[in-house]
């Protein structure tokens, strides 16, 4: 499992059952949570390991930042039940989102090389770039209590192999995939029912 250091414990996390063979996925959630405990959520910045270079623009990190932003807000919104709010509080949960790129060896034994996103960014880098290693996109997770900030869950998604070097080949792209896996990243768990939820919000 990766670990870039911006979870507060790795520790907590279990490996979830996917059907991609491509996308993997940790999770960790507080068993003691009712899904009708929260009704407002604060959405912190996203956060994206990249600062800005002579091929990355501040303006194309910002164009990032914010539509992944606005992803996540349309989520939320979309459910009606659950207000977004920007003061901490009763009630109210607190989610932070980081997105990095990453790269790890053929050899599992090695540990993670966490690369900026940029080379996601620019138009065929990856497909110019092709090495040994194995590139991934990485999106970690955690969601709080904002009025106590006991950790009430934190989860790790990747997409990794060639799916990844081969669809991020522009701004647009990456937006559009980290759109995707930053919804499963906050968004969803399985219950005894097999059905998907959201994470902390009250089901419907």
């Amino acid at each position: 499992m990766p670990q870039s250091g911006f979870l507060p414990d790795y520790s907590l996390l279990t490996a979830m059952t996917t059907t991609n063979a491509d996308v993997r996925i940790w999770r960790y959630r507080k068993a003691d949570i009712k899904p009708g405990s929260y009704t407002a959520v604060i959405l912190d910045p996203v956060y994206l390991n990249q600062n800005a270079t002579q091929e990355i623009t501040q303006d194309t990190i910002n164009q990032a930042k914010s539509a992944l932003q606005a992803s996540m807000m349309e989520m939320i919104k979309n459910r009606g039940d659950i207000q977004i709010v920007t003061k901490p509080g009763p009630n109210v949960v607190r989610i932070s989102v980081g997105i990095t790129g990453a790269e790890s060896t053929n050899n599992s034994l090695q540990p993670w090389n966490f690369t900026p996103v940029g080379m996601a960014l620019t138009a065929g880098t990856y497909a110019a770039g092709v090495n040994a290693k194995t590139p991934a996109m990485l999106v970690e997770s955690k969601l709080v209590d904002s009025a106590t900030n006991i950790l009430l869950g934190e989860g790790v998604v990747t997409m990794q192999g060639q799916p990844f070097r081969t669809i991020a080949g522009s701004s647009q792209s990456f937006v559009a995939m980290a759109k995707t896996i930053v919804q499963t990243s906050i968004g969803t768990y399985k219950n005894t029912s097999n059905e998907a939820v959201l994470f902390f919000l009250p089901e419907k």
